[in-house]
């Protein structure tokens, strides 16, 4: 074993676990920005949501984001398509309003939970692979010291403490890259239960909202689609007028 294979490995495997370090604290950055992002929307959004009048007046609500809001949404959707007759007679629309509500907010729900988890896999890898990956370069380098102490003929401290303080390096950086993907995967896994269960209140309590209005959200009232109804009776009441002056023309 020459001693530029063993250098060669050592040094490789600190920079497997810069690299790990530098993408755990890159995902600690992103992951944080997002919970502090989802608890802003979630607030401002439960504020409007229960301010509201009724969930008539909630299906309203315009420039809301955040989990909280896109449940709302799916569920407001629902219940739209429920009352205009749209839904179809496939699987995915089988059962009451009550059923395909629940089932619409408990499938964004686990989009929203896999969006929550996306990069704790991560975290957790190479929390739980660092410190072996240390403690393979130190093996590793012990190996290499070892060999060349026995090749000089020395076995002074001067000679076997160096190399073997060398190896060790790899087993702390192993340990110091491992600390904060663990405590940061723990932190953002406690973070992801509180969204849920948030989550999880919310859509209770939507559905108990929906069932004291008999699960039926006013078509012409949601968003975007006031302005489109409110065109169509428009057009067909001049079309009438219309026709009424063309038949008036016809007698005379």
């Amino acid at each position: 074993m020459s001693d530029i294979a063993t250098g060669a490995i050592v040094n490789g495997t600190l920079s497997i676990l810069i690299g790990a370090s530098v993408v755990t604290w890159a995902l600690i950055l992103i992951k944080g920005i997002q919970h502090l992002r989802i608890s802003y929307h979630n607030r401002i959004f439960g504020q409007q949501f229960w301010g509201a009048s009724s969930i008539q007046a909630a299906s309203r609500l315009e420039e809301v984001n955040g989990p909280a809001a896109r449940v709302a949404g799916v569920g407001f959707t629902t219940l739209i398509e429920a009352d205009g007759g749209t839904t179809t007679h496939d699987l995915e629309h089988t059962g009451d309003r009550q059923e395909l509500l629940e089932r619409r907010l408990r499938q964004q729900m686990q989009k929203e939970k896999g969006s929550l988890e996306s990069g704790l896999a991560i975290l957790a890898t190479v929390g739980s692979i660092s410190p072996f990956v240390g403690l393979f370069g130190t093996v590793w380098g012990i190996m290499g010291a070892l060999t060349s102490i026995s090749k000089s003929g020395s076995a002074s401290l001067d000679v076997v403490a160096g190399p073997i303080g060398e190896a060790l390096v790899a087993t702390a950086v192993g340990i110091a890259v491992a600390v904060p993907a663990v405590v940061g995967y723990n932190f953002f896994i406690r973070r992801n239960k509180v969204v849920w269960a948030f989550l999880d209140d919310f859509a209770i309590d939507f559905i108990h909202l929906a069932l004291k209005s008999s699960f039926i959200i006013e078509r012409e009232r949601y968003g975007k689609q006031t302005s489109v109804t409110t065109l169509n009776v428009v057009k067909k009441q001049k079309v009438d007028q219309d026709d009424e002056l063309l038949a008036a023309e016809a007698h005379a």
